[in-house]
């Protein structure tokens, strides 16, 4: 059982910038595939960003490609999500996610989900 504490989240004005982290319990954390994903009030989840075991390979939305980047760190058994050039938009609770398959999009590949941290970006 992998447990993921984020951390990171809070209130930030438009265009500001936030890191949100994914601390893993698991030692074997190098061997997950992790994600971030996002859910704003009365919407699905959506996916934000992935990335590959070793850290090799990214993923990202459209709506986030080219101002969040997603990076780990396996010595720390952490993941986290740069998030730059915020939009109100973006306001929404960040969950990361970790799963045994590489890239994917849909929530329904990913078997341990943290609690998640909300991110508010407004003036």
């Amino acid at each position: 059982q992998v447990q993921l504490v984020e951390s990171g989240g809070g209130l930030v004005q438009p265009g500001g910038s936030l890191r949100l982290s994914c601390a893993a319990s698991e030692r074997t954390f190098s061997a997950y595939a992790m994600g971030w994903f996002r859910q704003a009030p009365g919407k699905d989840r959506n996916f934000v960003a992935a990335i590959s075991w070793s850290g090799g390979n990214t993923y990202y939305a459209d709506s986030v490609k080219g101002r969040f980047t997603i990076s780990r760190d396996n010595a720390k058994n952490t993941v986290y999500l740069q998030m730059n050039r915020l939009k109100p938009e973006d306001t929404a609770v960040y969950y990361c996610a970790a799963g045994s398959y590489s890239g994917r999009k849909n929530s329904t590949y990913y078997d341990y989900w943290g609690q998640g941290t909300q991110v508010t970006v407004s003036s």
